[in-house]
């Protein structure tokens, strides 16, 4: 039975062979029996692929016997997408047509048998395929890629991936697809470098219709939600039509085609439209808007609707334009040849001109890699163009080199996903048949406020409880999806915790985890929910450095400033009210400053009221003298309280002096502190001892076992709390550590799980569970309650109103008394001219005018007289 389908495929060749046809167009054969002319073709007739790429080498071939007055011809053979089949009509176009060059097929399954006659018959083999393996290039001499490799469009999806934060992705491709291995190195590495990976590789069957609703239904059932289809058009759409069917074409989910399926997203139909809705996909680009294009592009039209009345879409596509290009390149090398006598294939390789697909060099027998494409959107009865992807500038609105880019798609025209939403799918589900998570405890954590595991006395059942347990259950809290989980202990050392994820024993990991970059090998890491750092602990011992300014302590610098200004005002008001009856009342302006800063000190504190004799300033003097005695009695109080705080200093200052003592240091047992301590403080491995509770660790700092300790930052507050007044930290702090979560590599909930962590914190959650943690462990820090006891000008700011108001109220009244005496005295000289005026008129009586005046001053006299009576002090 085996031989059979062998032997069917021999006849079934041989019934072509005899019908095969030799395909000309218009064009009559004036070359001889020879052959010479001749351009074999091996194509699929019945794809969409074939049709486009027979009638754009047609059109090649016509231009160029018409532009060369050359008479060259095509002879077409249907491969009708079966290899064998190709390999047969390879042979029977070089031996019985004796044609000088073949291109095609477009599969490199089938271009790996066509090559295999080419190198037999040292033929030149132009491929359509778009990828061939690296070793094809020594083993087969005659085999040229005229198609470019497509390899860069693995970056670009891998960008659209980044530009959405997805995790998770499953490749779809066909299993006999031998690219593939090609292929799939290069979009797991541009994967990797967003911070993706893929989930599930699925290869489909052309001959199993069963397996497509099988794959697609266990995919279904798994977390990832993006799916990049790599298919060739007749299987990617009842790929697409299964998915439809199955509901996996609505909202949540994400589709991506390669170039092999977009490419010929020019052709849909309305009906194909309709199933694709929302996929995004990537197709080569190539210009459109260049004179030839558009001549071609318009004859294309016009012929293609005539031959191929099935077809709904006349448009051209990129296979027919890399189809023409390789024509004309076969053209242009056997006219060479005949012209002057060269190897055809050396020829080919000298190939040189701008075609409708680009600039077409050879170097190693091979084009150029593709580096542009454009992002493409299905939506309605058509598809949009978003922009465009380059290898060498990202994503972009348009192609011209100058065009503004950007390294994510956002950027790009809005996406309208499965299901019509725009907006953006999440990527990924929790899996309907899923198990709860299995979430790893370690047990040997040193703090057991951060995890602690207890078990009953029967040990049947675990309690997980802890800061880091509690902030897990808040976090799972707040997550926008349901989701299920079991804590189980474990008993080695957190290395092995997070390898366990690694090893797909674990889900996550859950505790006072270090958050470094070796671990990042086996585990992603959400943000650390703790501070980072390492600082050094050592004992503490009394202060001997010099105290000569503790006097100034109890107050402020601003309180001391706000004392001297009070009294330099006040005595400033009391000098100047005071002023006349100093004996040095007319010396210079120095003399006057000299009595005002003594009279703010000397009235001050000698208490000696008779010295005063204006009311305003005795009355300035009494609030002044009380603001003085109450600042005067607190600050005794403070400055005794201070006298008695004992001031306590690290018994080492840096680590330096422990490198040059060959101390003994100590850390907690478990961490990755050690490490650390050998290979970037230098520590000698021998001088690190680990300790596994903060008791353990107290005891051997007081007995000098140890001369300092190292621990990460979120357990010293715990430690310090515990130990205030007998431990401090000593030395800077080195960053590295913090505490984190671990998930699998590439999880997509590590990006939910950091937001909900956010909101968290944000809400004060966090900081209220860590007070909670840290509440029964506080003992009163001596030096920041020395510190809290200095007081500020705030403590006395009613005194401070209270003498400045005073002071200034006096003041304001004195300088008015002072103003209506000098206009009292103005007065009394304006009455006596005003009668020595009236006794110089000759005694005549006293005219109107003249008593008029004389009781207008009169008046006057009287009213500021009575006026200062009233304001007299």
């Amino acid at each position: 039975m085996g031989l059979f389908p062998a032997l069917f495929s021999f006849f079934l060749v041989a019934l072509v062979v005899s019908w095969g046809h030799e395909t000309e167009g218009n064009m009559n054969l004036t070359m001889d029996d020879s052959g010479k002319g001749r351009i074999g073709v091996i194509v699929d007739e019945s794809s969409r692929i074939g049709k486009e790429e027979m009638l754009a080498m047609q059109m090649a071939v016509e231009d160029f016997n018409s532009s060369r007055n050359q008479s060259f011809s095509l002879v077409i053979r249907d491969y009708k997408s079966d290899p064998n089949l190709a390999a047969l009509a390879a042979k029977e176009l070089i031996s019985m047509q004796r044609v000088q060059v073949l291109i095609g097929p477009q599969t490199w399954e089938a271009t790996s048998i066509v090559s295999e006659v080419g190198n037999e018959k040292q033929t030149p083999v132009l491929t359509l395929a778009n990828e061939i393996p690296k070793w094809a290039n020594e083993r087969f001499k005659f085999l040229v890629q005229a198609s470019p490799s497509q390899l860069n469009q693995m970056r670009a999806i891998a960008g659209i991936i980044g530009s959405w934060d997805w995790h998770l992705v499953n490749v779809i491709y066909e299993d006999r697809d031998f690219s593939t291995t090609e292929i799939f190195p290069h979009l797991v590495h541009a994967l990797k470098d967003v911070g993706a990976e893929v989930s599930e590789f699925v290869g489909l069957s052309q001959f199993d219709s069963d397996s497509f609703t099988k794959e697609l239904e266990r995919l279904r059932r798994g977390s990832s939600r993006v799916f990049v289809v790599h298919l060739p058009f007749k299987l990617a759409l009842r790929l697409f039509e299964t998915a439809n069917e199955m509901g996996m074409m609505g909202n949540g989910y994400v589709w991506i085609t390669t170039d092999s399926f977009t490419s010929l997203a020019h052709s849909f139909n309305a009906s194909i439209f309709s199933v694709l809705q929302g996929v995004v996909g990537v197709k080569r680009f190539y210009h459109e808007d260049k004179p030839p294009f558009h001549e071609f592009h318009l004859r294309f039209r016009r012929r293609f609707r005539l031959e191929h009345s099935d077809e709904d879409e006349h448009e051209p596509g990129i296979y027919a334009v890399q189809a023409y290009d390789a024509a004309m390149t076969a053209a242009m090398a056997m006219s060479e040849i005949q012209e002057k006598g060269n190897d055809l294939l050396e020829q080919i390789k000298l190939t040189d001109f701008q075609g409708l697909s680009g600039m077409i060099q050879f170097k190693d027998r091979k084009l150029a890699p593709a580096d542009t494409f454009q992002i493409i959107n299905i939506m309605g009865r058509t598809y949009r163009e978003l922009g465009f992807w380059s290898d060498k500038s990202g994503f972009s609105r348009e192609s011209r080199e100058n065009s503004s880019s950007n390294s994510s798609m956002k950027d790009l025209s809005q996406v309208f996903w499965p299901g019509g939403s725009s907006e953006t799918p999440r990527g990924w589900v929790v899996p309907t048949d899923a198990n709860p998570l299995r979430i790893g405890v370690p047990t040997g954590s040193m703090f057991k406020q951060y995890v602690q595991v207890e078990e009953d006395p029967k040990g049947n059942n675990l309690t997980f409880k802890g800061l880091a347990i509690d902030l897990f259950k808040e976090t799972i809290h707040s997550l926008h999806i349901p989701l299920s989980y079991e804590f189980y202990r474990f008993n080695g050392s957190y290395d092995d915790l997070v390898n366990e994820i690694y090893l797909k024993n674990f889900d996550a990991a859950v505790g006072d985890i270090a958050i470094i970059s070796r671990r990042y090998d086996h585990a992603d890491f959400t943000h650390p929910y703790s501070e980072e750092g390492l600082v050094m602990i050592v004992p503490t011992r009394k202060d001997k450095s010099n105290r000569s300014l503790l006097f100034t302590k109890p107050f402020t610098l601003t309180m001391w400033i706000a004392i001297a200004m009070i009294n330099a005002y006040n005595g400033f008001v009391v000098w100047f009210i005071e002023r006349s009856r100093y004996p040095c009342h007319d010396g210079s302006m120095f003399n006057h400053a000299g009595t005002m800063l003594c009279s703010s000190f000397t009235t001050l504190f000698s208490l000696h009221g008779n010295m005063l004799h204006s009311n305003l300033s005795r009355m300035t003097m009494v609030v002044w003298l009380f603001m003085a005695l109450v600042i005067t009695q607190i600050y005794t109080a403070n400055l005794t309280s201070m006298l008695t705080i004992q001031r306590l200093e690290p018994t080492i200052s840096n680590i330096e002096t422990l490198q040059r003592a060959n101390a003994l240091v100590g850390y907690g047992k478990g961490s990755f502190v050690k490490r650390y301590l050998e290979e970037v403080l230098h520590f000698r491995p021998e001088n690190i001892k680990n300790y596994s509770t903060p008791d353990n660790l107290s005891e051997a700092l007081r007995n000098q076992e140890i001369s300092a300790a190292f621990l990460e930052v979120p357990f010293v507050k715990i430690f310090l709390a515990r130990f205030c007044r007998e431990f401090m930290i000593s030395g800077p702090t080195y960053k590295v550590g913090g505490f984190g979560f671990a998930f699998p590599r590439g999880s997509p909930l590590v990006t939910d799980i950091n937001e909900a962590l956010l909101k968290v914190s944000e809400t004060g959650k966090f900081k209220a569970l860590e007070d909670s943690m840290i509440g029964n462990e506080t003992c009163e820090d001596d030096d920041a309650k020395e510190e809290g006891s200095r007081l500020c000008p705030n403590s006395f700011f009613i005194l401070f109103v209270l003498s400045g108001g005073v002071s200034t109220i006096a003041l304001t009244l004195f300088i008015f008394n002072a103003h209506s005496s000098s206009f009292h005295q103005n007065a009394i000289w304006r009455l006596m001219i005003a009668v020595m005026r009236h006794w110089g008129k000759h005694r005549r009586s006293p005219s109107r005018r003249v008593c008029d005046e004389l009781q207008t001053t009169t008046a006057s006299y009287n009213f500021v007289h009575n006026t200062n009576l009233r304001i007299q002090v």
